[in-house]
């Protein structure tokens, strides 16, 4: 059916004009979630990535096309008020009878601050099975249905960021309909099963195919392959040979938008749902449940997938270094924190503390206060406070010692900081090197707490510069990248160079001035034939420039001598 849809709409592309003022610059992503074969958790993975989702800030809605076997809203049961009234049969109705009113078919979801919007496939009634056998697609299509679903997307990717839908299985009009026409983006669930897994990767081609002949502006469709309910905890060698059979069948898929560099395989890992047979009764919600996932659990998978989405399939390298991060990097985006930043002592400086949160609070900051020992700290599922600061009297607790590993581990790529404050006592050296080699603030008879808390606040509002010395160093690496030198000259630069990157995250003045007098030296005209900067140390200057514009912006506020220590 899809592949005829450039056919049966050319006709119809005036019946429902599209309004210019609808379309917003940066449109939602529609989604399909489609299955060759029934059984493979297509509608509990959609359901749970919804949630998570929406729990992440994002707008949300669920179509239900899978008209034939509906089933989707049993998921969302405990967010729902009541039962579905009308669903995506209403919106054939519509179309018929010449309305347009996509808003007012869709059921409000809302529980544990969560909310998202579903499409029902309909009202579950006495009447609903003659409805759906009496749907004519072909006919429809005839009459300009196409137009009107696309005047639906197009409303529906303003109003949500995400647009998730449920296909049918197998190969039918609607399938045609979500897999060809209406998504952005293709995610294929299969077991591990010869016949599910082809089958699927099969549609998918079609789709493409079938969307080179459409009437409508659309790019290729990316393809997310997804293996489903798949238990390795026995039968390892078996699993082992299912997993090369699965990467040779699907390796292509990953071509359109895998970074060259990652892997299929250490991608295809991480978009494996395991089997829990718990899972398997009833239609729940995992993600509701197991709030911190663990990597056993299903819900650890799914949150992969989700991100996966949310990035839009972007920074893959990132997932196949660190699946923690990549999460949190979505997570947190638009996670609106209650809090400027925390406070973390142990009990030997709790008078520090208050005396820090009083001055912050003075200046206009929102502090709390972590105790080490409290335990509600380890097990919230979002942050409070985009940054942390360390008291540390002597040692880092043990507790700290977890603190920071998870904040680190929840803000790789973020704007949030960890900075330590030291009572006089405190050697740095003598710190582990994730909180050693950070710039840190120092307390002592001469700094009280409330100097100390006016030049935190200068670092949480992005006062202080990497490096406070007159020397301009963006003008000096704008002048690198325009040299000409001899070739074996361009080798000390790129020394040079990545070691001003370094000294300037150390914010290091002294050792700043003497690399820059270097470089100022390297860079001056000589008679002999010179070349061009190299292509790889151009990316160097080029990131070097960025980071420097973007971070090293002083707004007057003196550089201290403690803060310049480490970096």
């Amino acid at each position: 059916m899809a592949a005829g849809l450039a056919d049966r709409d050319a006709a119809a592309r005036t019946a429902y004009p599209v309004a210019e003022a609808e379309v917003l610059t940066v449109p939602g992503t529609v989604i399909t979630f489609y299955s060759f074969k029934g059984g493979v958790g297509r509608s509990f993975a959609l359901a749970n990535i919804a949630v998570l989702l929406a729990r992440w800030g994002n707008r949300v809605l669920c179509v239900d096309w899978d008209l034939e076997a509906p089933g989707l809203h049993h998921y969302f049961r405990p967010m729902m008020s009541g039962e579905p009234t009308s669903g995506v049969v209403d919106l054939v109705d519509d179309f018929l009878a010449n309305r347009f009113r996509p808003a007012d078919h869709t059921t409000r979801l809302s529980a544990d601050g969560v909310t998202l919007d579903l499409i029902a496939a309909g009202r579950d009634d006495v009447d609903y099975i003659t409805r759906v056998q009496d749907l004519e697609w072909e006919r429809f299509y005839d009459e300009g249905f196409g137009e009107y679903l696309e005047r639906c997307r197009e409303r529906w990717t303003t109003d949500y960021d995400f647009v998730l839908l449920d296909s049918r299985t197998g190969v039918s009009d609607i399938g045609g309909i979500c897999t060809a026409h209406l998504p952005d983006r293709l995610v294929i669930l299969f077991t591990a099963n010869a016949q599910s897994m082809r089958g699927a990767i099969d549609i998918a081609r079609r789709a493409n195919s079938a969307r080179d002949g459409l009437p409508f502006d659309r790019p290729r469709l990316n393809v997310i392959p997804v293996l489903s309910r798949f238990d390795a905890r026995e039968e390892y060698l078996e699993a082992d040979r299912w997993r090369q059979t699965y990467l040779t069948e699907t390796g292509s898929l990953y071509h359109d938008w895998l970074d060259v560099e990652v892997p299929p395989a250490e991608v295809a890992a991480h978009l494996t749902l395991p089997y829990v047979s718990f899972w398997t009764f009833g239609e729940r919600l995992a993600v509701v449940q197991e709030k911190q996932p663990t990597p056993d659990q299903i819900s650890y998978a799914l949150e992969t997938v989700a991100a996966l989405l949310a990035h839009d399939l972007d920074r893959t390298p990132l997932l196949a270094e660190n699946r923690d991060a990549y999460v949190a990097a979505v997570r947190d985006r638009k996670h609106e924190f209650s809090h400027d930043i925390k406070i973390s002592t142990p009990r030997s400086t709790l008078d520090v503390a208050g005396e820090l949160i009083d001055t912050l609070g003075g200046l206009g900051l929102r502090t709390e206060r972590s105790l080490s020992g409290d335990r509600d700290l380890l097990v919230r599922a979002t942050d409070n406070a985009r940054h942390l600061c360390l008291i540390v009297d002597g040692t880092l607790t043990r507790w700290q010692v977890a603190e920071v590993e998870r904040f680190i581990h929840r803000t790789v790529g973020q704007d949030r900081r960890v900075i330590p404050v030291l009572t006089a006592r405190t050697d740095p050296t003598a710190l582990p090197g994730f909180v050693g080699n950070l710039r840190h603030l120092r307390l002592g008879p001469t700094r009280r707490p409330a100097d100390v808390a006016r030049e935190l606040a200068d670092q949480v509002r992005g006062a202080r510069p990497l490096v406070h010395d007159s020397v301009d160093l963006v003008d000096l690496l704008l002048r690198t990248a325009k040299a000409s030198l001899p070739a074996h000259w361009w080798e000390l630069v790129d020394e040079l160079v990545r070691e001003l990157q370094v000294i300037a995250g150390a914010g290091d003045d002294e050792r700043a001035r003497d690399v820059a007098a270097d470089l100022e030296l390297a860079i001056r005209p000589r008679s002999a034939a010179g070349t061009p900067v190299p292509a790889d140390i151009r990316e160097a200057i080029e990131w070097s420039i960025r980071v420097l514009r973007t971070r090293a912006r002083d707004t007057g506020a003196p550089a201290t001598e403690e803060g310049n220590q480490h970096g």
